[in-house]
């Protein structure tokens, strides 16, 4: 494998890790960014004056959605928390290996999360049609850009 920097030099096994060490940082803080404002989001809607107007339904949606947001925000910790506690013990293999697992976990989290913020809000304003009809638009869009795109590229060209 060579060295994504210099073109011809073959890249070592440690520095393939630090590098994909580095790329997966570059999109926790993206990720941890996105959940704790998720997160914050949902938070505050609960101090809003409709927030006593929720059905049961809605409600129960509510605090699916809260508990599934603070699961987006412990996955997208959990790498720097490994990392914190395997800190020179030589475990980069494995925290590059349960990172990338972890994070695929929490884009699932998030894309049921924001789909069923979406849901929830358009049901709230709108009708329970119209929540179940952009609540499943959004899950399709996740589903299309996170998996079928990275899917049809790699099908386009195997070296990806």
């Amino acid at each position: 494998m060579t060295s994504p920097d210099s073109g011809d030099e073959p890249e070592t096994e440690l520095q393939r890790l630090e590098r994909n060490w580095g790329e997966i940082l570059q999109e926790l803080r993206v990720l941890q960014t996105g959940t704790q404002i998720l997160t914050g989001f949902l938070l505050a809607m609960a101090f809003q004056q409709r927030f006593t107007t929720l059905t049961r339904w809605q409600l129960l949606v509510y605090l699916s959605l809260v508990a599934l947001s603070v699961l987006a925000a412990v996955l997208a910790l959990t790498p720097v928390a490994l990392h914190r506690a395997l800190f020179r013990r030589h475990a980069k293999l494995f925290l590059v290996r349960a990172a990338n697992t972890i994070l695929r976990l929490a884009l699932v989290v998030v894309g049921v999360t924001l789909s069923g913020i979406v849901l929830l809000i358009f049901d709230v304003v709108v009708s329970d049609t119209a929540g179940l009809v952009a609540g499943s638009v959004t899950a399709v869009v996740c589903l299309a850009a996170w998996l079928a795109l990275p899917l049809v590229a790699r099908l386009r060209d195997p070296d990806f």
